[in-house]
């Protein structure tokens, strides 16, 4: 129920912000770690990936194009994720998610969420993301204004690893 919540929570307060930032820029999210994150002390290993997926909704909302995906009829489909985790998070802290677009290309754009607890990196998320409609996949160019020169060294170590599955 908190990821609902969150979520919810996440669209009206990205709302106030919708179309600020251009998509090539950081966006920054904040959370708190609430009961229902934890466990006994520290955010649950799951909740990293919820906080990142809210963290794109954000995104979306705060580059003016969540609402050009849905008139589209489209949707966006996280179809690899991976957590590095450097520091447990404790509960009832106030959690900063920077998002950034690392790269894009005709089928899939790459995020990177870093979390942060009190000025310093908890975990880094990086999201494989494609926007799909039905059963057809849509450039990210359809919706993200963005063209990018070459893979940067961080997708390129990355995705020898998806192919390995």
């Amino acid at each position: 129920m908190s990821g609902l919540l969150r979520n919810l929570l996440a669209f009206v307060l990205g709302l106030l912000r919708y179309g600020s930032q251009t998509a090539d820029q950081a966006v920054l999210t904040r959370f708190w770690v609430t009961p229902f994150d934890a466990g006994i002390r520290v955010l649950k290993s799951d909740k990293y990936l919820q906080f990142a997926e809210t963290a794109q909704i954000d995104y979306l909302l705060k580059v003016g194009q969540f609402f050009a995906v849905l008139r589209s009829g489209a949707g966006f489909v996280n179809v690899a994720q991976q957590v590095r985790f450097l520091r447990p998070v404790p509960l009832f802290s106030r959690v900063r998610v920077e998002t950034r677009l690392l790269y894009a290309d005709a089928k899939c754009a790459y995020f990177a969420h870093t979390l942060q607890v009190r000025g310093s990196t908890a975990a880094e998320v990086l999201v494989k993301m494609k926007f799909k409609h039905g059963a057809r996949t849509l450039a990210p160019t359809t919706f993200l204004d963005v063209a990018f020169a070459e893979m940067p060294p961080q997708v390129r170590n990355w995705e020898p690893a998806l192919q390995a599955r």
